[in-house]
């Protein structure tokens, strides 16, 4: 990963991309379907790991 693309989002930064709630966030990350990691006590999801959930579910629709 290159430091362009380990941009790490904030879950309220996630909900607004992805235009969901907060709750489905969380039950994307607690399914694995999203990564996220932890650094104290903040949850954080690499924007990589966005991009590739939005592309496995469109090649999920297809």
């Amino acid at each position: 990963m290159t430091t362009a693309t380990a941009e790490l989002l904030t879950v309220p930064e996630v909900m607004q991309r992805l235009k969901l709630g907060r709750s489905t966030v969380y039950d994307l990350i607690r399914s694995r379907r999203l990564v996220s990691i932890t650094i104290g006590r903040a949850r954080r999801i690499p924007a990589d790991s966005v991009r590739e959930f939005i592309d496995h579910e469109i090649a999920e629709a297809a």
